[in-house]
């Protein structure tokens, strides 16, 4: 196994122990894309075609299942992998269009939810 192979492994391990933020997401995205010199097909287009693409395989996921328990309690286990590499990878492409875009996600997705609140108060929900 490669340094970076190990790296990734020793990443991916603490992932799972500890919660990672949107910044450091991004953080890993910008040094992804800066090591294979992907940072000049990363135009905001660019990223937002890949993240429909991404949509779109997440979606034939669920295209023939009908309507599904919450927890996905009958789901094979390859198939909650599955669903979550294609979370995953909408998820990335979010964040790094966000990046490219100036837009700090976690500041706007928090201004988001207090702006929904209150044009949906509970009282008007129920």
């Amino acid at each position: 196994m490669g340094r970076e192979e190990e790296e990734l492994v020793e990443e991916r391990t603490m992932a799972t122990t500890m919660e990672i933020s949107i910044k450091d997401l991004s953080k890993k995205l910008e040094e992804f894309a800066k090591a294979r010199d992907w940072e000049k097909y990363h135009s905001p287009r660019n990223l937002l075609l890949a993240m429909v693409g991404e949509v779109g395989e997440l979606s034939e996921i669920f295209q023939w299942r009908g309507e599904v328990d919450k927890g996905l309690p009958n789901w094979e286990e390859s198939d909650k992998e599955h669903l979550g590499e294609e979370l995953s990878d909408v998820l990335l492409y979010l964040i790094r269009l966000a990046d490219i875009c100036g837009i700090d996600l976690g500041d706007a997705a928090s201004k988001k939810i207090v702006k929904n609140a209150i044009k949906y108060p509970p009282k008007l929900s129920a």
